[in-house]
């Protein structure tokens, strides 16, 4: 309990400094450097070496794809009938269809499931959810952005991306028997502070302003997001015979709140910017109780 008290004061204290302290200019910028740089690369670092191989480890990326791929069927079927313009279809599939999976999902899961859910948590966000905004992602916005994806350009995103490159020594280590106890005990310390920063900045950018034309809309996405989307997941992890904290990872992973850097996707390639903000916003507040809920359900 007390450590989802610390996530939720986090996130609150954020929305108060940015309503009320007038902190400084790029802040937010700042304290997101530092979680993507060094935070978030320090964490699996430590983290990768201690993941013992499972066959039923596929299932928790399988989700990750499961839940992009279902958005992008769902509302590109769904939204013409609607009569949703290209840009608010793009928006949702991004923000609905991508969960923030390491900033609140890292947090969630190590707070509800100790370390070796924190483990599984790293890697559906790693192996599932980075490399989906970081290709297929791009690819969604740029086609409802009306531009040509550039596949160069999404490959040396993700080659470079530091956590990404942390995955890979990560595994490496591991298979050489993990990391001496002296530097586990540096790597440690620095990927705890992802937790509190992460969260604080989210509170710092948090924006729920959704307007009465996007009510319908965000219905929709979140409906996915937040219930259909881990539901399905569920379904498929079942039906395969993923069972114990393996299953409960992967279908919690799922409905994770949209993901902070879609939104962001979603505004540089002039879609629906408001539609994603106003979904962001109410999909983080509403997974606060989802996910725990949706917890209690499933096995442990």
């Amino acid at each position: 309990m007390s450590a989802l008290l610390l996530l939720f004061a986090c996130l609150v204290l954020g929305a108060l400094v940015a309503r009320f302290a007038r902190p400084p200019a790029g802040l937010a910028h700042g304290l997101n450097w530092w979680v993507i740089n060094v935070a978030l690369p320090a964490l699996v670092l430590q983290l990768i070496p201690q993941v013992k191989p499972d066959p039923a480890l596929w299932f928790p990326v399988a989700a990750m794809w499961l839940v992009f791929f279902g958005a992008w069927l769902l509302f590109g079927l769904l939204g013409p009938r609607l009569g949703w313009s290209r840009r608010r279809i793009g928006a949702l599939v991004l923000v609905c269809g991508l969960g923030n999976t390491s900033f609140m999902g890292y947090p969630m899961m190590q707070a509800l499931h100790g370390q070796a859910g924190l483990s599984l948590a790293v890697v559906a966000d790693q192996l599932g959810c980075f490399p989906l905004l970081a290709s297929a992602g791009i690819v969604v916005a740029c086609l409802y952005a009306g531009r040509a994806p550039q596949p160069r350009l999404i490959a040396r995103s993700i080659l470079t991306f530091p956590a990404f490159v942390a995955l890979l020594v990560g595994i490496v280590a591991g298979a050489l028997g993990g990391w001496p106890r002296a530097l586990d005990g540096v790597l440690a310390p620095i990927g705890a502070t992802l937790t509190p920063l992460a969260l604080f900045s989210v509170g710092l950018q948090f924006r729920f302003r959704p307007e009465g034309g996007q009510l319908g809309a965000m219905g929709w996405g979140l409906g996915w997001k937040l219930l259909a989307a881990p539901l399905l997941c569920w379904g498929l992890g079942v039906a395969a015979g993923v069972g114990g904290l393996v299953l409960t990872v992967g279908v919690l992973q799922a409905a994770m709140a949209p993901m902070v850097s879609a939104a962001i996707l979603a505004d540089e390639y002039g879609l629906d910017a408001p539609l994603a903000n106003a979904v962001l916003g109410a999909g983080i507040v509403l997974s606060l109780l989802t996910v725990p809920l949706g917890n209690l359900w499933l096995p442990g």
